[in-house]
């Protein structure tokens, strides 16, 4: 009998391999996370040890001298991010709104198509656009317009440029559209109807319902989606790099050309002149990665709170 309990124990169970089989799978995406994370660490050590906290706060980059600072391009990063927020979410939420609530008619369902396919849009294609139709609009047009009659603000003072920070912005906010309009619509339509009728059994129009029985319960995948369109935002690379003028110097005008973290990566990792160049590359690869997580980070919790703060209530 003891040599048919052994033969049992050896016997195949499905269940038991499916488990194991997608727990593998599951372990294997923290575990690229930190080979990933191990890696930049490793390579950013010369480069850490060198110039350590004043690597954030410096403002110079000199490959000759081998003398690095990443705060001209953090300051860029989060520019850019932030003007490319600030002019994308109200359209992508605007255009949510229009295809869930107000038109949903073929019209709606074209307009949504549309949407759609602007995610599908190479970076390289928007850089060239922003290179040759959209730059030399903004600084024969709408450059020139700002600064006459807001140039009293900082941030419309400078001489008019087509390869700019303002250029960098609107073009990430005409990639990161769709995600913040396919989010927020598919939150929207997955509100119940219920609260709708509610709203309208009250005498609300259609203005009001979307304000009192649409947006409260969707405030927290609307968070969810403009976290995720911040999170393209900061690491995209390509298009920004093409329009925004390439210069790492702090500015107070969008006017004034700007650089990213992913774009000092992408233009100079292939020419590092020195060990301790290159190292500085990898810390500023560090740096970017940190910045995602934490973004991340901060919409989890957010949500948390958003999503707890509606349960109690």
């Amino acid at each position: 009998m003891s040599w048919r309990k052994q033969i049992n124990k050896l016997e195949f169970n499905p269940d038991r391999a499916f488990k194991n089989m997608t727990f593998v799978m599951a372990a294997i995406i923290p575990v690229v996370f930190c080979l990933i994370l191990l890696m930049l660490i490793w390579e950013s050590i010369p480069s850490i040890k060198a110039f350590g906290f004043k690597f954030l706060v410096n403002s110079h980059w000199n490959p000759i001298t081998d003398e690095y600072g990443a705060l001209p391009y953090i300051y860029g990063t989060l520019a850019s991010s932030f003007l490319a927020l600030l002019i994308a979410v109200p359209l992508g939420l605007g255009c949510s709104i229009f295809l869930s609530e107000i038109h949903k008619s073929k019209l709606g369902g074209y307009i949504s198509t549309m949407v759609d396919l602007l995610a599908a849009i190479p970076s390289v294609v928007y850089g060239l656009w922003g290179i040759f139709i959209l730059g030399p609009f903004l600084s024969s047009t709408i450059q020139p317009f700002l600064g006459q009659y807001f140039g009293f603000l900082p941030i419309f003072q400078g001489p008019p440029m087509g390869l700019s920070l303002m250029t960098g912005g609107i073009i990430l906010a005409i990639m990161i559209l769709p995600t913040i309009t396919a989010v927020s619509r598919e939150v929207f339509q997955a509100i119940p109807n219920n609260l709708r009728e509610s709203a309208i059994a009250l005498g609300a129009n259609k203005l009001e319902t979307v304000k009192m029985a649409v947006l409260p319960p969707a405030v927290s995948g609307i968070v969810g989606a403009v976290i995720l369109a911040l999170g393209r935002a900061v690491g995209e690379t390509m298009a920004v790099t093409m329009v925004i003028g390439n210069r790492p110097e702090i500015s107070g005008s969008i006017f004034a050309p700007s650089y990213t973290l992913a774009s000092v990566i992408a233009n100079e990792f292939a020419e590092a002149s020195s060990p301790m160049n290159l190292s500085a590359i990898f810390e500023i690869g560090i740096i970017l990665l940190l910045v995602t997580v934490v973004i991340n980070g901060l919409a989890r919790i957010l949500i948390w709170k958003i999503a707890s703060k509606n349960q109690i209530q």
